[in-house]
């Protein structure tokens, strides 16, 4: 069978709570309607084993890898090469700098090679020397070895193409549609109110930074608020130990653990702000998923926040509990009475549609390795 686009360097499609995740399904998605043949690796500790359909021409392949935060990639990776290596994809999309460290496997295989950058993940406080210096060797074989390069963020793409001479192509992620039905059925499992919570969604990681969120919203004394905070630990650490203990101390504080589908865009969609305090993005979904359903938000000021161009009062200073304080009780005075309140953000969301990404990412296959015949 031939294989048009083999993707690799993501756990599972549809059951993560990764960007990376994310993107690649709605990629796939977006193939399958253009009869692109689409085959997506994934790793088996979550994932049955078989492969599964997703559709006419998409599919998963399951290979195996251990579940450790730091060989998962890395090891998973060159599994799936090897394996491209037999399948003879027109094109093998490697997808986040780890994962890219086999790059150069791929390339001695003959394969046609294209990368995308979701962000400078060696900036991640979690890692370590090591891990650090395979995640900047992945993003240095991207550079120098592949075929195409991709980058989700507008200002990083900039720097990478400056910095390695060589072109970054910005293509950036999208936001699918997402409905929050009402009366909010999800809201009840957790005590929640329409209009009466801020959200935050993210795995339980130091670049997120949680802890900030819950020590501003200790300081807003807003009685009758919640915090609520989506999302969990892919592995347990000091840091998701710290965040749940300072939920477990601070009145109004809720955990709801990793949420989807209909009860993630329900939290989401009847917030009274969506808040996004992290230190490290690559361009994030979750932002453009908050305000495809209406919601202000409270971004950090970092690079790929800044990419989206929001009004000022949107943005406040990374690491600085006062500024996300005071930027969450400024949105929460500005639409007091609404339950919840409403934004029409489509202007800002129209260059991020799954379609254009799709035929931008489709365009730079075809300069890699141009179709023989018409699809």
């Amino acid at each position: 069978m031939t294989i048009d686009v083999m993707m690799i360097g993501l756990r599972s499609v549809g059951g993560g709570q990764g960007g990376v995740e994310r993107h690649v399904a709605s990629l796939a998605a977006e193939y399958e309607g253009l009869g692109l043949r689409t085959c997506v690796v994934v790793r088996t500790p979550y994932v049955r084993n078989d492969p599964s359909r997703l559709g006419d021409n998409t599919w998963t392949r399951a290979i195996w890898s251990p579940q450790n935060a730091v060989l998962e990639a890395p090891f998973h990776s060159f599994l799936a090469t090897v394996y491209a290596g037999f399948m003879r994809p027109r094109i093998l999309h490697i997808h986040a700098v780890g994962p890219s460290i086999v790059v150069p496997l791929a390339r001695l295989l003959g394969l046609r090679v294209v990368c995308t950058h979701h962000g400078e993940d060696y900036a991640r406080e979690k890692w370590g020397r090591v891990a650090r210096f395979v995640l900047r060797t992945g993003e240095q074989f991207q550079a120098r070895l592949a075929h195409g390069r991709i980058c989700v963020s507008r200002s990083l793409s900039s720097r990478l193409s400056d910095k390695y001479g060589v072109a970054f192509d910005y293509i950036p992620n999208a936001v699918s549609p997402m409905q929050a039905e009402m009366p909010y059925p999800a809201l009840a499992q957790f005590g929640l109110e329409p209009g009466k919570y801020i959200v935050n969604v993210g795995r339980l990681v130091p670049e997120k930074r949680q802890n900030d969120l819950i020590a501003a919203f200790a300081r807003l004394d807003r009685p009758g608020y919640k915090l609520v905070l989506v999302g969990a630990a892919d592995h347990e650490s000091e840091y998701s130990a710290e965040v749940k203990r300072l939920a477990a101390a601070t009145p109004g504080v809720v955990m709801t653990g990793f949420q989807q589908g209909a009860a993630l865009g329900q939290l989401i969609g009847a917030a009274a702000v969506f808040a996004l305090p992290s230190s490290h993005e690559g361009m994030p979904i979750a932002a453009l998923e908050a305000m495809g359903l209406g919601r202000p938000v409270v971004v950090s000021d970092i690079a790929p926040n800044l990419d989206l161009a929001l009004p000022e009062e949107c943005y406040h200073v990374v690491g600085s509990v006062e500024s996300l304080a005071d930027r969450l009780r400024d949105v929460l005075d500005a639409h007091a009475g609404q339950t919840p309140p409403y934004l029409d953000w489509s202007s800002h969301l129209a260059a991020f549609t799954w379609s254009t990404v799709a035929r931008q990412t489709m365009e730079i296959y075809d300069r890699v390795a141009p179709r023989k015949t018409s699809q």
